[in-house]
């Protein structure tokens, strides 16, 4: 209890520290120096800090650092909880550099990894368990999101649904602190300010329902957008091997989004808080459409590019090597899309009382984080604490399970998970599958067996297996280790004793196919554990690139099914 509160300050303070140095860095480049040419150097401030960022990476942390949520979900399933030292301050100096100088990314993600390994270390400092030690990282998750957003309901289911903790009294407890701490530490530095101050003067109305769930619809297929443009240009940055091409591509490609379209720079909430309140020529910035902005048309074909090219941006910036998260473009484009959608229907003509626009924009942003994230109740929870109140509980209900239930049928993770997904590394709600996927099947394997080549004869079995074997089972290898199949002892007993068939029978002639081969490549604990209980086997061979490893016996991988299981439950 005590070190949950404690970790609720410093990922509060985390928090502060984050944005006070990101809101500086933007004042300073805002400043009388350059005011007058400030939107000339929309074009080179991204690559600037980009390069700002790649060389404190390079030149001072020395390593690698991931993205925020997706790094701390690894931590939790591949390393028990445990993140190494620098990524405390790590994202603290990259971050703001990435998005005070217009990198098109959030800093919600690196303030969730700053306080998670907070938390995750300090667990560490006091020799707590794998169990406890997740839960910290989970209170250092809500305390982050508690802090940015002054919303600690919400914080805590995010930490729930987002790392996959256990929704039990013991551990509501510690989060509910952490929570309150964090808030706390926010109040005390920032005071009753909010990213999104919102005051809602529209009440819902049973008439908006249907097009509630139209909105539900657009943000599924806004979402699925969202996730295929992050993974398909991530990809492509990934196969240009060269540092400096990618940063000089992604920066470049930015700086030209930013400089055509200025509401592109940084997090976006000014952008998202001048929507709230209709100023749009706040609110789309200084661009070659200016003019016209007082029709209404030019106006909703500029929202809706906003929704399309954001994106784009955040992507680049990632792919340029900028440090940030994607929970601020989320509801960035979120906020376009609900507005935009809002716009139209009350400008076709087909409603005599128009709907409410403010409503509409709030609600948007649910359904995107709902659809992008697969947090449904994190989006309902957010939102409605930012309102001030339960107005809007039924539409955001609505919208954002819409939205959830459709991406889900074709998307079925996140974008955080679902690289850990595809690799077999995610945690989730299943007991089952979360106690698999924390196993370490290097720890199981057996290499107590005698290999015989594929060359020996029945005598060479004998005399070099056999004999100096406690085991009934032989793998069979040739000259260079690959894995050719096995033999039993059952399968030599009626001619071991002949000495006259030791050089007549081969090992070829009594080797048999393995049941089933278990690839560390390729196979996850799950997957070794469907082939168990298909083959009915009770060893089954391992292999690396089709060189033979060893066995792993059932009856040791249900031991420390066993043990793993009693570990994240105590």
């Amino acid at each position: 209890m005590i070190l949950s509160a404690i970790i609720g300050f410093t990922a509060g303070l985390g928090a502060v520290v984050i944005k006070n140095l990101t809101h500086y860095i933007q004042r300073l480049l805002e400043g009388n120096l350059i005011i007058n040419y400030h939107h000339a150097f929309y074009f080179i401030f991204p690559l600037i800090g980009l390069s700002l960022t790649l060389l404190v990476i390079k030149v001072v942390l020395k390593k690698k650092i991931g993205h925020g949520i997706p790094s701390t979900l690894y931590a939790i399933s591949r390393r028990k909880g445990i993140m190494r030292s620098f990524q405390m301050y790590a994202s603290i100096i990259t971050a703001p550099l990435t998005v005070g100088f217009g990198g098109s990314v959030g800093l919600e993600g690196p303030t969730v990894a700053t306080g998670a390994s907070l938390g995750s270390n300090i667990s560490r400092f006091f020799k707590m368990n794998q169990s406890s030690r997740t839960l910290l990282i989970g209170c250092a998750a809500a305390g982050a999101m508690s802090s940015i957003f002054k919303a600690p309901i919400a914080a805590i289911i995010f930490a729930i649904e987002v790392f996959s903790l256990d929704l039990t009294l013991i551990s509501m407890v510690p989060l509910l602190i952490a929570s309150v701490s964090a808030i706390l530490t926010s109040y005390f530095f920032f005071g009753s300010d909010i990213i999104l101050p919102v005051d809602l003067q529209d009440n819902f109305n049973i008439s908006e329902v249907p097009f509630y769930i139209i909105l539900g619809v657009l943000a599924a297929g806004c979402s699925m957008y969202f996730t295929h443009i992050y993974f398909k240009i991530g990809d492509a940055f990934k196969k240009i091997d060269s540092l400096f091409y990618r940063l000089l591509l992604g920066g470049l490609g930015l700086g030209i989004l930013i400089y055509l379209i200025p509401p592109l720079y940084g997090e976006g909430y000014n952008v998202i808080n001048n929507l709230l309140a209709e100023d749009y020529l706040e609110a789309l910035g200084t661009n070659f459409f200016n003019d016209y902005l007082d029709n209404i048309w030019i106006v909703i074909i500029l929202l809706a590019g906003l929704v399309i090219f954001k994106i784009l941006a955040t992507s680049l910036t990632f792919g340029a090597g900028g440090i940030g998260g994607i929970f601020a473009p989320v509801l960035f484009m979120g906020s376009a899309m609900g507005h935009c959608f809002a716009l139209i229907i009350n400008n076709l003509g087909i409603l005599k009382t128009p709907i409410s626009v403010s409503s509409f924009t709030m609600v948007g942003m649910a359904g995107l984080m709902a659809g992008v994230l697969h947090a449904p109740l994190t989006a309902i929870f957010l939102i409605a604490e930012l309102t001030g109140g339960y107005e809007l509980f039924v539409p955001l209900m609505i919208t954002a399970a819409i939205s959830y239930m459709i991406t889900n049928q074709f998307q079925p993770h996140s974008v955080y998970t679902m690289e850990l997904a595809k690799r077999g590394d995610l945690l989730t709600h299943n007991k089952d599958q979360a106690v698999l996927t924390l196993l370490n099947i290097q720890q199981i394997i057996e290499k107590n067996f005698v290999t015989l080549n594929i060359d020996m004869n029945l005598g060479d079995v004998i005399h070099d297996g056999v004999i100096k074997s406690s085991r009934n089972l032989f793998p069979v290898i040739d000259e260079n280790r690959k894995f050719l199949g096995i033999i039993l002892l059952d399968d030599i007993r009626p001619i071991m004793f002949d000495q006259k068939m030791y050089e007549e029978v081969k090992v070829s002639d009594v080797m048999q196919r393995a049941p089933e081969i278990i690839d560390l490549r390729k196979d996850r604990p799950k997957d070794i554990m469907t082939k168990f209980q298909e083959t009915n086997a009770w060893n089954l061979p391992v292999v690396e690139d089709e060189v033979y490893v060893g066995f792993i016996s059932k009856s040791k991988l249900l031991t420390a099914y066993r043990q793993k299981l009693i570990e994240v439950t105590v």
